[in-house]
């Protein structure tokens, strides 16, 4: 297949996003719906904003696994490497205990606020715990083995805390398989927000992710700041990572496959790479939750357990097609 130009490939997908807003405008528990004088409420408070949201939560974690593919110079990195799941699980457990000991309700606007602002700090927590135990982004596999056993420990933790608050298991079970059904205007506005941010800062910077494909002695060759700007895009992929985690919950595969299936039909540099990423990613997650919504209605399926089972098939089928076939 011949590989498509970088606008090309940005109208398709961004084709692909758009078309996928308008079916989760319509996709309800009764079937598909757009009738403005019946559900006119419905789709302006609950569909929209979930189907704005999770295109968004998306686009952030495709971002963020560019940006860590990129980093570790690995196609196989993941948004989640570096301790950020872990430390966003911790965050939401001891939410959800907290919330427990001073009589919240767990569906309460008090406790859901207090779940996702517990979520974003944990994972930025999880970060910077892995870059402190690293000493900094300079080494990139100490990092990476840094963030593992962050992930270890803080995982452990928030096991620990559930063995003396078991209430919080069924709102970390929910967390841990990811849902879009709680995002509202609020939410839609910061993902939005850190979605500029992020990738405003990540083009600026992305020819020190183009030098390290080169190999690191190269990369220094070119009189670029390599340590510093390592830093500040492990900030960033944190940064994404948790915004986005906050909001859906931990979502499989999609920040892994969306720079994966644009690579695969584009030859590009990392500042396309990064916007083509985000719509990747978006349209990933929004075809995820509409399929979640729809599948077996009027119940749902997780949108993370969607994202799990089709990442996994790709994958799959990507090392069929790449590793076992010795191509």
């Amino acid at each position: 297949m011949k590989p498509l130009r970088a606008g090309t490939l940005a109208i398709v997908l961004g084709g692909a996003g758009a078309c996928l807003v308008l079916a989760g405008l319509a996709a309800g528990a009764n079937g598909w719906s757009v009738d403005w004088t019946r559900d006119g409420d419905l789709i302006a408070q609950i569909r929209a904003p979930r189907s704005l949201g999770a295109w968004l939560a998306g686009a952030l974690l495709g971002t963020a696994g560019a940006l860590a593919q990129g980093l570790f110079r690995n196609p196989l990195a993941d948004p989640y490497l570096l301790g950020s799941a872990a430390g966003a699980g911790l965050g939401v457990v001891l939410a959800l205990a907290g919330a427990g000991t001073f009589g919240l309700a767990a569906g309460g606007a008090l406790a859901q606020a207090g779940v996702v602002v517990a979520a974003f700090l944990g994972a930025l927590a999880g970060v910077a715990l892995a870059l402190l135990l690293a000493g900094g982004a300079a080494r990139p596999t100490v990092l990476l083995l840094a963030g593992v056993a962050v992930g270890v420990v803080l995982t452990a933790l928030a096991d620990l805390v559930l063995v003396s608050a078991p209430e919080a298991l069924r709102g970390r079970q929910a967390f841990l398989v990811g849902t879009t059904g709680f995002l509202g205007w609020d939410g839609v506005a910061w993902l939005g927000g850190m979605l500029a941010l992020a990738l405003a800062v990540g083009m600026r910077h992305a020819r020190a992710l183009d030098a390290l494909v080169l190999g690191e002695a190269q990369a220094a060759s070119l009189g670029l700041p390599l340590a510093r700007l390592r830093l500040l895009l492990v900030a960033l992929l944190a940064l994404c990572t948790g915004s986005a985690v906050a909001q859906v919950g931990l979502v499989a595969f999609v920040g892994l496959a969306a720079p994966h299936l644009v690579r695969q039909l584009a030859v590009l540099t990392h500042a396309p790479l990064l916007g083509l990423s985000a719509l990747a990613g978006g349209a990933l997650l929004l075809a995820a939750d509409v399929l979640a919504r729809t599948v077996v209605a009027p119940r749902e399926w997780p949108v993370g357990i969607v994202t799990a089972l089709v990442g996994g098939v790709y994958l799959l089928v990507l090392l069929r097609r790449r590793g076992w076939s010795g191509a």
